[in-house]
């Protein structure tokens, strides 16, 4: 299926808060920002969904924040909001851990590797090296896998 990035972000936007997920409108945009720069956003998002717990209070210790495995599909807002608020921190025991790449993009802070089950955040991101994707992707849409998107509007 090939969509428009605003129609895509407003349904699955949609679906998500009718389901209950908190900040929906935030995990629908982080979702389409990476799929428009080749990641696997729905397919992520999918894998998320099912999960028990979607929520975490975030505790900083001596290593930085152990996310216990719960999904930064649902925990990336609140990391953001943490580290405008403390700086810089390792997190650890990430699922998910791309979903922090579009709010470090959107804020310029600097990120480690985020496929890696622990990396950092913070700091100053000087350049967005995905400006031009997502422009490419707002003027000509992007392509989304029929299954899967059944799957997220469905599940």
């Amino acid at each position: 299926m090939h969509t428009d990035l605003k129609a895509a972000e407003n349904r699955l936007a949609i679906r998500l808060r009718n389901i209950g997920h908190a900040e929906p409108r935030e995990i629908a945009w982080a979702t389409v920002w990476l799929q428009a720069c080749g990641y696997t956003g729905f397919k992520l998002l999918a894998e998320a969904l099912p999960d028990e717990r979607k929520s975490l209070t975030l505790t900083r210790d001596a290593l930085g924040i152990d996310l216990q495995e719960v999904s930064c599909a649902y925990l990336a807002p609140a990391i953001m909001a943490d580290v405008k608020a403390n700086g810089r921190v390792f997190l650890r025991n990430v699922r998910h851990g791309l979903f922090m790449l579009p709010f470090a993009v959107r804020e310029n802070m600097g990120l480690g590797c985020p496929v890696d089950p622990s990396f950092a955040i913070g700091g100053e991101r000087l350049k967005n090296p995905y400006a031009e994707k997502l422009a490419l992707a707002e003027a000509s849409g992007i392509d989304v896998d029929d299954g899967l998107w059944d799957q997220l509007l469905d599940h």
